[in-house]
């Protein structure tokens, strides 16, 4: 499988577009998102498929990643194919294509299912800014949860959460079956209704509504989503400094959301959809810019309110430059610029931003670093507020801190990343290349890491010709799962590869190398299961050291647990003299050998375990499987044991 392919796997929808928007290719998700099949949709223009409403948006978003290179993002609608679009949180960069070099653009829906909040954020900040008010609306509970909007009506919601009956009650009774119908709507989008509303305390208020019915990401829940307008025309002080107090909450609750989010940023690509979808929000702003440094250059991503076009002149910025962003981003020091004079006369041969010329008459700009002075730069966030706005100490104080946690997060992340690099490269410097076409043999091995600590383990296998013909098969497992594991994994299938290229028999191999160890007093004790198979006639001689027994699964479906002769465990008894068995592997069977996390867990017994995984190689032959499927139906199967341990699984087949 290419690079191209893994970009298309997941479960959300995602495709590949030339740098002008044509589709080159799709996952079978985007197709159905869209409403077309895969084949209808190749060679489209891939904004050409969404509703006429989204259409400048997605063609955006793929121009803006084809021109810059930069990561680009944002919340658009899907068709939907239940009447309810779609709300996702599309992102789209540049990649290569392996097979011709070809620069394209790879557009995919993010996964928000942890954090659904980001997708609702688009549609409040236009909804604050068109003056009307967002409620969402759960029929499975009958709650509506106020989502901001204008303050004078967040005042009318004095309760961010209420029961529909609460809000039935306050709703002229005139006005009630219109409210229920309003919510009963199968329709898309329905039309505005009229409500008199009676708050607390204060006379009729004439409001008008109108519901969307929205699924929150690709395979989320559906919820009912209500714009509300007040037509009211006197407005009284106490609706202001309810509204005040809300937008207090408001915010409260964001920076509360913010920070939980940097915090549990597991990648750099989480933490960038934090930034960009959070930030302005939070703080009132316009328009947010995340950059980092790679390899002392500017690597710039923007949210919705600042386009990538206007900040080109940012992206690829050496860390040097004399300009507001890479000085903050050196010297650790958050930077104020309320006007274009005050730029001017602070950075004078600074690059020109786009925005530079409406300096003071449209917005001001604050720059808070990811970093303290004196420490390794990582980069800065740039957010733009609105003309005539000028953020407070305190709200200067705390974006200070969340950008330092999101420093922090930064630096784990990629701390995190580089002990995974590593360990990857380790480990497969550790698997063997297995022998390819042998006449009358199918061989093939997986490998899963621990789910605990680094992507690398002690578990191992290996196969290779004997010089008299026959193939040599094993698998073992070192204790333990960690880099020492993998040390002494290597170590000993080494020498067993070394031992065998000497000895006859398998018995002899395991006595020969079990020895060894115990001479060097190696730290780390092994199990391991060896066999010999002869290609022409099926027979097999194997031998075991305290491993977990064989599986043999034949093409009618049937299995036996096979459990070899041998020993105890390798590196522990001195002077142990192992036994082996001789068996033949009839055509068209396999034998299936697998370590003890792929048939043990918390909640499977070893017996079962075994007894399951062979009655799935059993069925994988009869259903004409080869080797290869055949071992990914055993290794998928080891996920549900909810093992902790590193897995592998090599399959012989005698065709």
């Amino acid at each position: 499988m290419d690079a191209s392919d893994e970009l298309l796997r997941g479960a959300e929808p995602a495709a590949l577009l030339t740098l002008d928007g044509a589709i080159r290719s799709l996952n079978a998700a985007m197709a159905t998102a869209l409403g077309s099949s895969a084949e209808q949709c190749l060679g489209l223009d891939f904004s050409d498929l969404w509703p006429a409403g989204q259409r400048m948006s997605a063609e955006s978003l793929v121009a803006h990643a084809a021109k810059t290179k930069a990561v680009a993002m944002r919340v658009l609608d899907f068709p939907g194919q239940g009447g309810a679009p779609v709300a996702s949180l599309i992102e789209a960069q540049q990649v290569k294509d392996p097979a011709s070099d070809e620069q394209l653009v790879w557009v995919h829906a993010l996964d928000a299912r942890n954090d659904l909040a980001s997708l609702l954020i688009p549609f409040r900040m236009a909804t604050t800014a068109a003056h009307l008010g967002l409620w969402m609306y759960s029929p499975d509970d009958h709650q509506l949860e106020w989502l901001g909007g204008a303050p004078a009506l967040a005042a009318l919601f004095p309760d961010p959460t209420v029961s529909l009956s609460i809000v039935i009650s306050a709703v002229h009774p005139d006005d009630r079956e219109a409210l229920r119908q309003l919510l009963r709507s199968a329709s898309a989008r329905s039309s505005w209704v009229r409500l008199r509303y009676l708050p607390e305390h204060e006379g009729w208020h004439q409001l008008a509504a109108q519901t969307r019915r929205i699924q929150l990401g690709y395979g989320g829940p559906e919820r009912i989503f209500g714009m509300l307008r007040d037509d009211t025309k006197q407005e009284k002080r106490k609706e202001e400094a309810q509204a005040a107090l809300t937008a207090e909450r408001q915010q409260a609750k964001d920076i509360a959301d913010f920070s939980s989010a940097l915090i549990t940023a597991a990648t750099e690509q989480e933490l960038q959809q934090v930034v960009l979808t959070r930030l302005a929000a939070t703080f009132g702003a316009s328009g947010a810019l995340l950059a980092l440094v790679d390899e002392g250059r500017l690597r710039v991503s923007t949210d919705a309110g600042i386009a990538m076009w206007e900040v080109d002149v940012l992206h690829g910025l050496p860390l040097d430059h004399p300009s507001a962003l890479p000085e903050a981003i050196r010297t650790g020091k958050p930077q104020l610029i309320p006007d274009r004079e005050d730029y001017i006369r602070r950075w004078p041969h600074g690059a020109e931003f786009p925005r530079l010329g409406r300096l003071g008459s449209d917005y001001a700009t604050s720059i808070t670093p990811l970093s303290e002075a004196g420490n390794q730069p990582l980069g800065a966030w740039l957010v733009t507020y609105r003309s005539g706005y000028q953020p407070s100490l305190d709200e200067r104080t705390l974006m200070g801190t969340l950008a330092d946690l999101a420093g922090q997060a930064l630096r784990r992340i990629r701390l995190q990343q580089a002990r995974v690099e590593l360990a990857t490269v380790l480990q497969k410097t550790m698997l063997p290349t297995l022998p390819g076409h042998l006449a009358g043999l199918e061989v093939a091995a997986r490998y899963r890491p621990s789910r605990d600590g680094l992507d690398i383990g002690g578990d191992w296998y290996d196969a290779f010709v004997m010089p008299d013909g026959t193939v040599a098969m094993e698998i073992g497992d070192a204790q333990g799962h960690d880099v020492d594991a993998a040390a002494a994994m290597g170590q000993v299938r080494a020498s067993m590869r070394a031992i065998a290229a000497h000895e006859p028999d398998p018995a002899t191999v395991l006595t020969r190398t079990n020895e060894l160890l115990v001479t060097m007093g190696a730290a780390r004790f092994a199990s391991c299961t060896m066999l010999h198979i002869d290609p022409r006639d099926g027979q097999v001689t194997g031998a075991s050291a305290g491993h977990v027994p064989l599986l043999c699964a034949r093409d009618d479906g049937s299995h036996s647990i096979h459990e070899l002769p041998g020993g105890p465990v390798l590196g522990v008894v001195s002077d142990t003299e192992y036994s082996e068995e001789n068996f033949t592997l009839d055509e068209d069977s396999a034998l299936v050998m697998v370590t003890d996390g792929v048939v043990e867990g918390p909640s499977l017994t070893l017996e079962a375990g075994l007894e399951r995984a062979g009655t799935l190689a059993g069925a994988a032959l009869h259903d004409g499987l080869n080797a290869e499927e055949t071992a990914d139906r055993v290794l998928d199967a080891s996920v549900a044991v909810d093992h902790l341990d590193d897995v592998a699984v090599l399959v012989i087949r005698r065709t």
